[in-house]
């Protein structure tokens, strides 16, 4: 007998319920509760299901039988999210980034659930592209004969002037550093100078006088030779 009862309790028709019906503990068919709401309590023989509306902070975004509404998302600053809609009965908040942030984890095409700071670029760096909400900074090295200090753009090394020294050779990440030049080697130029100058005056002078030594000479020839024909 009781194996009969049990092919007889094999064959019988499952029970189905329909679309937007959920199936209870002990089998019975009851309507979802909408979005915005939650099941309070399960449908009888006698009355349908039981729903409330999710409480503040708390959100329903689909047909549901579930007892307890999901937690809006919280948008942290502290991590780059600023809120761009608030959180209703049926929608989740939608975060946005902050300045400075990119979205690490886009959502959807509206909103992101993680987000971090724009890299800085190093010292010998500039930023080549500005970093946007959806992607970060770009950064290059400066070319030689350029430097940056602070990683924003890259200026061109100083040229001393002809009165200058080179006193530190310049890099990627600090300008030429120009001086003064000694004094004692204006001193030295100017000796230098000055011995030129004396040198060569000494040598015009010698010219000159061995010019007029050599005329005088001459003249002394041509006066002996002139009196030597006069006495004959």
């Amino acid at each position: 007998l009781f194996l009969r009862f049990s092919i007889c309790c094999a064959f019988l028709p499952v029970l189905s319920c329909q679309p937007k019906e959920y199936k209870t503990n002990d089998g019975q068919c009851c309507p979802m509760c909408n979005e915005g709401r939650v099941v309070q309590r399960d449908c009888t023989a006698f009355s349908g299901t039981q729903c409330h509306s999710c409480d503040l902070g708390t959100f329903m975004n689909q047909t549901n039988s579930l007892y307890n509404c999901f937690p809006c998302t919280s948008c942290d600053t502290g991590h780059g999210l600023s809120v761009k809609q608030n959180c209703t009965a049926t929608t989740d908040t939608v975060c946005d980034v902050l300045n400075g942030y990119h979205c690490k984890g886009l959502i959807d095409s509206n909103g992101c659930s993680l987000a971090e700071k724009h890299s800085q670029c190093a010292a010998g760096q500039r930023i080549k592209e500005p970093g946007t909400s959806t992607s970060d900074t770009v950064c290059e090295d400066c070319e030689p004969g350029f430097f940056s200090k602070d990683g924003v753009n890259c200026t061109a090394w100083t040229i001393c002037s002809e009165s200058q020294i080179i006193v530190e050779e310049g890099n990627s990440t600090s300008d030429v550093v120009c001086g003064s030049a000694p004094r004692h080697r204006y001193g030295l130029i100017s000796f230098v100078v000055l011995f030129l100058i004396i040198a060569i005056c000494l040598v015009i002078t010698g010219i000159v006088k061995a010019c007029k030594y050599h005329l005088t000479s001459v003249k002394s020839a041509h006066s002996a030779q002139h009196l030597q024909s006069l006495t004959c």
